[in-house]
C-alpha cells in the first residue's frame, strides 16, 4: 500500500496533520496553563473575602477555604499595603515566581514547557492582578505538581484529538485523491499500455476527457506525441513500400540504360559536329543514370555508399548542369548564371555534388515556372579557412510555410502540389555524408537561398536545428 501514491498521500497527510497540531499544541497548552493559573488566583481572592466578612473564623474553615482554591497561603495588596489574608504550612520552598500580570506570549510558552519537564515537587508564587477592584495585587503559593498533571491530562486529550482528525482527514483525503487523481493517471497509463499494443491503429490515440487542467494537459501532450508516433509508422511503412518499389524499378530500369549506353558510345564515332559536341553530355547523363540505379539498389541493401572523395573544379560541373537547366526550361523567361571562380576546386564525389546541384536547381526552375514570371537562377561558390561554399539562388516566389516548417522531411517538405520533399532530403544525406551540411539561408518574397557547406578538414560539422528538425 505505501508503494502507491494514494497510499503515500495517506501517511503523509497524518504526518502533516499531526505536525500542524504540534505547532497548535504549544500556544494552546501555554493558554491552558495561564488560564489554570488564573482560576486559582480567583478561587483565592474569593476564599479571602470569607476572611473580610468575618475576621475571627476558626482556623479549620481558613485551611477548608485554602484547600478549596488549592494554594498555601493568599496575600492580598490595597492601598499599598501588604495584607496576609490566608495562610498554611508550606511544605517545599519557593522555587519559581510568575507575574501574570500581561504576560508575553513568549514567557507563557517558556513557562510551560518549564513546567512540563519538571518531575519534582515544587511550591511557586504566582502574582496577579484582583477581579473586581478588589486591590492591585493579590499572590498566592501552590503546588506545582497539580498543575503539571493538569497539563499533561489536557495534552493527551489534544494527541488523541489531533491523532483522531489526522486519520478522518486524511481517510477523506485520501478517498478524494484516489477519485480524483489517481484513477484518472491509472486510466492515462492504461491508455498508454493499449496504444503500445497497436501504435499504428489510429484508433487507439487518445481523446482528452480529463476535468483537472494538469491532467488535461498531459493528455493533450500524449494525444499529439501518439498523433506523431502513428503518423510517422505509417510513413515508415509508405518509405519500406516505395523502397522495395524503387529498387524493383532501378534494377530493370539499370538494364535499359545499359542498354542504351551502349548504342551511344557508337554515336560517339558519328562525324556529325552536332552530335560530337552533344555525344558525351548524353553518355555523361546515361553514365550518371546508371551510377544512380546502382546506388538506389545497394540503398535498398541498407549499404550506404560512402562519398569517393576527389579534387574536382566546381566551374565545369556547374557549367554542365546550368547547360542542361537550360535545355529544361525551355521558353521560360529563366536566366542562368555562375558566380564561381575558375580556379575553385573542391574535395567531394563529383557525381554526388551534382546531383545535390541538379535538385536544387531543378527545385529554383519548377518555383519559377510556377510563376509564369521572369527569374533568375544563380550558382554562387567561395571558400575560406574552414571550408567551401556554394550557394544556389533564385529569385521565385519563395517557399510556402508548409515546406518551410517540414524542410529535409520526406513526402511532407514539397514546395509544389504533387511534390513529395525527396529531392531535399537526398541532397541532406549526400552533404551530410561528405561531413557538410545543406541548410536553407533564407526564403521570402524576394527569393529562396540554399547554402551548401563543405568542410575542408576531415572532421563532420555539427548538424544545424534545421536537418534536425
Amino acid at each position: 500500500m505505501f508503494n502507491t501514491l494514494s497510499g503515500r498521500f495517506l501517511v503523509l497527510t497524518i504526518i502533516f496533520v499531526m505536525l500542524a497540531e504540534v505547532f497548535i499544541f504549544v500556544p494552546s497548552i501555554a493558554r491552558f496553563r495561564e488560564d489554570y493559573l488564573l482560576e486559582r488566583l480567583e478561587r483565592a481572592q474569593i476564599a479571602s473575602l470569607a476572611l473580610e466578612a468575618d475576621p475571627f473564623i476558626s482556623p479549620e474553615l481558613q485551611s477548608e477555604l485554602l484547600k478549596n482554591a488549592d494554594v498555601y497561603n493568599v496575600v492580598l495588596r490595597r492601598n499599598e499595603v501588604r495584607q496576609l489574608a490566608l495562610s498554611s504550612p508550606i511544605p517545599f520552598p519557593v522555587m519559581a515566581t510568575y507575574d501574570m500580570r500581561d504576560p508575553s506570549s513568549w514567557e507563557l510558552i517558556r513557562d510551560a514547557m518549564s513546567t512540563l519537564v519538571t518531575k519534582d515537587e515544587q511550591v511557586i508564587r504566582v502574582m496577579g492582578t484582583p477581579v473586581q477592584g478588589g486591590g492591585t495585587l493579590i499572590e498566592i503559593t501552590t503546588p506545582q505538581m497539580p498543575l503539571r498533571d493538569a497539563m499533561m491530562a489536557y495534552g493527551r486529550n489534544v494527541l488523541i484529538l489531533s491523532l483522531v482528525i489526522s486519520v478522518i482527514t486524511a481517510a477523506m483525503l485520501f478517498v478524494a485523491v484516489r477519485y480524483l487523481l489517481v484513477r484518472p493517471i491509472k486510466g492515462l497509463v492504461d491508455q498508454m499500455e493499449r496504444y503500445a499494443a497497436a501504435p499504428e491503429d489510429a484508433r487507439k490515440i487518445i481523446e482528452p476527457t480529463a476535468t483537472v487542467r494538469e491532467l488535461h494537459a498531459a493528455e493533450l501532450a500524449l494525444q499529439s506525441m501518439e498523433n506523431q508516433l502513428t503518423g510517422a509508422l505509417r510513413q515508415k511503412d509508405r518509405l519500406a513500400q516505395l523502397g522495395g518499389a524503387v529498387a524493383k524499378v532501378s534494377h530493370d530500369l539499370r538494364n535499359i540504360l545499359t542498354s542504351a549506353q551502349l548504342f551511344t558510345d557508337r554515336i560517339e564515332s558519328s562525324e556529325d559536329p552536332l552530335v560530337k559536341r552533344m555525344a558525351p553530355k548524353l553518355v555523361g547523363s546515361i553514365t550518371r543514370a546508371v551510377n544512380l540505379c546502382e546506388t538506389t539498389l545497394a540503398f535498398g541493401r541498407v549499404e550506404e555508399p560512402q562519398p569517393t572523395l576527389t579534387r574536382i573544379v566546381l566551374v565545369g560541373l556547374v557549367d554542365e548542369l546550368l547547360e542542361g537547366e537550360r535545355l529544361a526550361a525551355g521558353d521560360a523567361p529563366i536566366t542562368f548564371e555562375a558566380d564561381v571562380p575558375a580556379a575553385m576546386t573542391v574535395r567531394a564525389d563529383g557525381e554526388q555534388i551534382f546531383r545535390v546541384l541538379s535538385n536544387l536547381l531543378r527545385n529554383a526552375r519548377q518555383a519559377i515556372e510556377a510563376t509564369r514570371a521572369p527569374g533568375t537562377i544563380t550558382i554562387r561558390g567561395f571558400e575560406d579557412d574552414a571550408a567551401w561554399w556554394i550557394e544556389v539562388c533564385d529569385t521565385g516566389p519563395g517557399l510556402p510555410k508548409r515546406a518551410r516548417d517540414n524542410l529535409f522531411k520526406p513526402f511532407e517538405g514539397g514546395a509544389r502540389k504533387g511534390g513529395t520533399g525527396l529531392g531535399l532530403v537526398i541532397a541532406g544525406d549526400l552533404i551530410r555524408g561528405h561531413g557538410g551540411r545543406l541548410e536553407l539561408g533564407k526564403t521570402d518574397e524576394s527569393g529562396t537561398v540554399f547554402v551548401i557547406q563543405l568542410p575542408k578538414a576531415d572532421l563532420a560539422l555539427e548538424p544545424s536545428a534545421l536537418e534536425t528538425a
